[in-house]
């Protein structure tokens, strides 16, 4: 149950039709701390459309305490993570970008603004450990590791600008650890640990709530340690 909030709040989950985002939000929709619940998914909001997160956001029936962008492109049919530099293709690292970075953040461009000036508020994107540049040992995955290293920029730079607005919001990354879902699917022979949909929800609603202001602008794993740069 969410308890750091202290009243009832207005939920929205981006990506409630994925995985994750579906545990999510079904998890969120059983919190008795939650008020209203809002499930964005494609085609009432496409990352790689702005304009349908700019009215996705504008249609939203009440202002969002909590968001949690649950989106994120690995792989698709015309798309797969790149071994080797030779295998870059300008379209696919463009198309990447647009969904697990761009999108993202335009969508906290719509919502922010939204969300209460005053008291607690938390917006979180699902990033990836592989975001992190420090923690790069084997390369590989360029575009994916690089439109997460982008998120993760970006959402340390939205953060500061957010607290001049709203001193005690919370704007952070989230890595959900490897989670059996589509996203996954090709790559969970090489995972240490599998999470369930629902195990992985209930981690990161756990981190979520454990957050504070003193932690905006970071990104946390499942267990709630910090990611490095």
């Amino acid at each position: 149950m969410l308890t750091s909030f202290g009243r009832p709040i207005h939920a929205v989950v981006i990506g409630a039709s994925g995985g994750i985002g579906a545990a999510l939000a079904d998890q969120l929709a059983t919190d008795s701390g939650v008020a209203l619940l809002t499930r964005l998914s494609r085609p009432v909001l496409d990352l790689e459309d702005p304009a349908s997160i700019a009215a996705a956001a504008a249609a939203l029936p009440a202002a969002p305490d909590l968001v949690i962008c649950a989106t994120g492109l690995l792989h698709a049919a015309d798309l797969r993570p790149e071994r080797a530099l030779k295998e870059l293709d300008a379209s696919q690292l463009a198309r990447s970008f647009a969904v697990n970075a761009i999108g993202p953040t335009l969508v906290a461009q719509a919502m922010l603004p939204l969300m209460p000036r005053d008291g607690r508020s938390v917006f979180a994107a699902l990033s990836a450990r592989v975001g992190s540049i420090s923690d790069n040992r084997i390369g590989g995955w360029h575009g994916y590791r690089a439109a997460k290293a982008a998120l993760n920029q970006l959402i340390r730079t939205i953060a500061i600008e957010h607290a001049r607005r709203s001193p005690d919001a919370v704007v952070i990354g989230l890595h959900p650890g490897t989670v059996d879902t589509g996203l996954s699917k090709p790559f969970q022979r090489s995972a240490r640990t599998l999470f369930t949909p629902d195990e992985s929800a209930a981690h990161l609603l756990a981190v979520i709530d454990s957050r504070t202001a003193e932690h905006s602008g970071r990104v946390f794993d499942w267990q709630g340690l910090e990611i490095a740069p």
